[in-house]
C-alpha cells in the first residue's frame, strides 16, 4: 500500500511531560503522538522531530514527520483527524504531505526557541505555566550586548551538560537578542540546532551577568572557556518554547504560531 510523506506542526503544553523522546519511563510528547497514531493506524508509527525538547519545555511550532498507509483522509485535514485521539496539552495545527525525502530534523534549516519572562510584580495566574517572573529590572540595551557574542559558529561546551551525547559540540547562531512584547522580556535566539540545555544556561548566565553589569567581553570569555563551570544555573523550563522551524523555500511567517 502506498505511503505518505505528512509533515505536521504540532504545539504543546510541556509541563506534564518529561520531554520529547520516548523514554523508559514518565510521558513523553512522542510517546503521547505515536499512541494516537498507533489507535488511529492500528500498528505502531514512528514519529520524526525538528527538535528534542527538554523535560517541562513547551513548542508552539514544534515539526514532525512520520508515514501513513491512510489514504481516506486529505492531508491538509489530516491534523483535524489526529487531534480527535489527541489530549488537550497536545494539538496538531496544521498538515501537508511532503516529498519522501523530507525528514522533519535533517531537513530543518534553522531552528528558532523564546524564553518569556514576565516583568510584572505579581505573576499572572495564566501566565505562569509559560513565563517565570523576572525578580530584577534588566539593562535590555546590556543584555543585548551580551548576547552579540553568541552569533557565529562557536564551541558551545560551557553552555550544555557534561552528559550531552553529541560528538560535536559546535552549533551556528544565526541570532540572539531581547525584546519586549505585552509585558514580557523576550529571548529569541536561532541557529542550526541546539545543544542539551543549551539554551537554558545561556538564558542564566545573561541575565546573571546583567545583574552584575558585566561587559560582552565576559560572555566572550566563558564562551571560549568551553568549560561548564563557567555558566550560571539553568533558567527554568517553564518559560522555554521551541518558536518555530525553517525548511529550505520556506517562507518563515508560515511557521509562526
Amino acid at each position: 500500500m502506498p505511503r505518505r510523506n505528512l509533515k505536521l506542526t504540532i504545539a504543546y503544553d510541556g509541563t506534564d511531560f518529561v520531554g520529547w523522546q520516548v523514554q523508559r519511563t514518565g510521558r513523553t510528547v512522542q510517546g503521547v503522538i505515536q499512541d494516537a497514531l498507533g489507535s488511529m493506524h492500528r500498528s505502531p508509527v514512528t514519529v520524526y522531530a525538528a527538535g528534542r525538547t527538554d523535560s517541562g519545555v513547551h513548542a508552539d511550532g514544534q515539526i514532525i514527520n512520520f508515514r501513513t498507509t491512510i489514504d481516506s483522509i486529505p492531508s491538509p485535514e489530516y491534523h483535524i483527524a489526529l487531534n480527535s485521539y489527541l489530549p488537550s496539552d497536545v494539538r496538531a495545527i496544521m498538515s501537508a504531505e511532503v516529498p519522501d525525502s523530507f525528514h522533519a530534523r535533517y531537513s530543518a534549516t534553522r531552528r528558532v526557541y523564546r524564553y518569556y519572562y514576565a516583568l510584572s510584580d505579581v505573576l499572572h495566574p495564566r501566565r505562569r505555566i509559560f513565563a517565570v517572573r523576572l525578580r530584577h529590572r534588566p539593562c535590555l540595551q546590556r543584555l543585548n550586548r551580551l548576547s552579540a557574542p553568541l552569533i557565529g559558529s562557536h564551541d558551545f561546551t560551557t553552555f550544555t551538560l557534561p552528559r550531552e551525547t553529541s560528538r560535536s559540540r559546535v552549533r551556528e547562531v544565526y541570532s540572539a537578542g531581547f525584546f519586549p512584547l505585552h509585558g514580557q522580556l523576550v529571548f529569541e535566539i536561532s541557529g542550526s540546532g541546539f545543544l542539551w540545555r543549551m539554551v537554558r544556561s545561556i538564558v542564566g548566565t545573561l541575565l546573571e551577568l546583567d545583574k552584575r553589569q558585566a561587559e560582552p567581553n565576559e560572555m566572550v570569555r566563558r564562551l571560549a572557556a568551553c568549560n561548564r563551570t563557567e555558566t550560571s544555573a539553568c533558567a527554568p523550563a517553564a518559560g522555554l518554547v521551541l518558536h518555530y522551524v525553517e525548511y529550505p523555500d520556506e517562507q518563515l511567517h508560515e511557521q509562526r504560531i
